[in-house]
């Protein structure tokens, strides 16, 4: 990376961090950023059990709604830099107060995080700046989504305009199936998400994730990668928050990436820009790569969980003064990420019953790990009264591993997963099958 720490050093404070979220991403956040030697500190609201066990790392029990509370206990820290997990304290303005409060902030406002909570604008967006995306139609009546459902040629994707935590999103085989979506949503599946229901024309391709670190006007890339949304082995069942995934997705090659850098990634901040919204944060790119080239599935405005988990532990320690350039809408244009040669492979361990309905509070035992390499981020647990390591969420932790190649990463990742148990754990054992060159010989 171009970025010169001892610069930084008589230039800048960094050393307490906030990261507010209590997902494996926020966790996988707090690991790369304590790498960093001018981090003394950094503080999680509310992280989860595993945030302790990282390095200089602490959990603050605090309700990041009681705004007095939070901005007394943010200065009593002195805290440097502030980074923003999830989408909804984003779409709350979260990052609007916090900048109020002369704060630096990794996140983007309020106006920035609509391309997040709101899929209709988001869709608009894009048909105003003439980005590849489906055909769709925004409808919030049951009888308009019964009309153009019955009026398309194929079933239609149906998404609830506004946040489900990735559920909201229905990918029908037939007519009545898209309609009886639509109905759940629009009465009342996902609350006031789904109010509105966006309708879309069904694309084909395989699926990738590229994200842009943004400073308002300028950008940098980190490394892509691709996720695994579906439940079940070979893409079968529901859609989830994402089951496991790898970086970098060979699947783009230096070409490929910079038509989507030239048809998608600028055009977006050049729209963001000619609507006064001033992005600083990342920004998601979902993707699918079609016959016709790329189209955007959908926007975040945070880190992907699993791929921000997956993408981590390939930055080198200078992560967070990019995230620190960003807040302060200081890029130059020219800094380059360092990675690792290595790639990167994550697996998600559930709860029984996730996406759906799922029970909590069960021990989980961790044997022997091969941590050469490896790295635990836990997602959705707790400790008990005794200390003892309880799911407390769907997605429980996930395994994420570094080798040469693929096979290794997932060989590795596989076999650390036998050495954890808990009742009802499931996993999918087919993560990165495309780059796996040994999983068609083996299965």
């Amino acid at each position: 990376m171009s970025i010169n720490s001892t610069n930084y050093k008589s230039n800048i404070r960094l050393e307490n961090i906030l990261i507010i979220g209590n997902g494996g991403r926020e966790n996988s956040l707090a690991w790369v950023i304590q790498k960093n030697q001018l981090v003394k500190k950094v503080y999680l609201i509310p992280g989860n059990a595993g945030s302790e066990r990282i390095n200089k790392c602490e959990r603050i029990k605090i309700d990041i709604n009681n705004k007095n509370e939070l901005i007394g206990k943010l200065n009593f820290l002195k805290i440097d830099l502030i980074v923003i997990g999830p989408e909804i304290p984003l779409a709350n303005g979260l990052a609007d107060f916090l900048r109020k409060n002369d704060f630096k902030v990794f996140g983007p406002g309020k106006d920035g995080a609509r391309l997040e909570y709101s899929k209709s604008w988001a869709k608009e967006f894009m048909q105003d700046a003439n980005i590849p995306t489906a055909n769709f139609w925004k409808v919030n009546t049951l009888e308009e989504a019964k009309k153009i459902i019955h009026s398309s040629p194929s079933p239609l994707v149906v998404k609830a305009d506004g946040l489900a935590s990735g559920k909201g999103v229905f990918i029908p085989d037939s007519k009545d199936e898209c309609f009886r979506a639509a109905e759940s949503i629009l009465n009342g599946k996902f609350g006031e998400s789904g109010n509105m229901v966006v309708l879309e024309e069904k694309i084909q391709g395989p699926e990738v994730s590229v994200f842009a670190l943004c400073d308002g006007e300028r950008y940098i890339l980190l490394p892509t990668a691709q996720d695994h949304k579906r439940l079940n082995e070979k893409d079968k069942g529901p859609n989830t928050g994402g089951m496991g995934a790898y970086s970098p997705a060979p699947l783009l090659t230096e070409d490929y990436l910079n038509r989507i850098i030239k048809e998608i990634i600028e055009p977006t901040i050049d729209q963001l820009n000619k609507k006064n919204i001033d992005y600083k944060g990342v920004i998601y790119f979902g993707l699918m790569i079609t016959k016709s080239g790329p189209k955007v599935i959908e926007y975040n405005c945070r880190f992907g969980d699993p791929e921000c988990q997956t993408i981590m532990p390939l930055m080198d320690q200078n992560f967070v003064f990019l995230l620190e350039k960003c807040s302060m809408g200081n890029l130059n244009g020219d800094e380059k990420i360092n990675t690792s040669d290595k790639v990167s492979g994550c697996v998600i361990a559930t709860s029984r019953g996730y996406p759906f309905e799922y029970k909590t509070g069960f021990p989980i035992k961790i044997g022997k790990i091969d941590s050469n390499d490896c790295q635990i981020f836990d997602s959705g647990t707790s400790l008990s009264k005794d200390g003892e390591l309880l799911t407390d969420g769907g997605r429980v932790l996930s395994i994420v591993c570094q080798d040469k190649n693929f096979d290794m990463v997932f060989e590795k990742a596989y076999k650390n997963l036998k050495e954890i148990n808990f009742d009802g754990i499931y996993y999918r054992n087919d993560i990165g099958n495309q780059v796996r060159k040994n999983f068609y010989k083996e299965n």
